[in-house]
């Protein structure tokens, strides 16, 4: 029966599982970006970013509240959150 248990990687959603379930129910577009800005801001931990910003001034763009609302229901329907 062990055999049968899903592992936690199996739970968590891909982000192009979050990004399709969300183009389907919310008909928006979001970026990787947007998934992971939603993602650390509830607390999700995320993997180390190599492609870092070469100044430390620099900026990412904003997410949309309605973007973010949609990432976020996401979250809660995969279970993440």
């Amino acid at each position: 029966m062990d055999e049968l248990d899903e592992t936690s990687a199996e739970t968590k959603a891909t982000y192009d599982k979050i990004r399709d379930w969300v183009g389907d129910n919310y008909q928006l577009h979001v970026t990787n970006l947007n998934i992971a800005q939603v993602k650390r801001k509830n607390g999700i931990e995320l993997r180390e970013n190599y492609n870092k910003p070469k100044s430390d001034d620099s900026r990412q763009p904003g997410i949309t509240p309605e973007k973010e609302k949609a990432i976020t229901e996401a979250l809660k329907h995969f279970k993440m959150i």
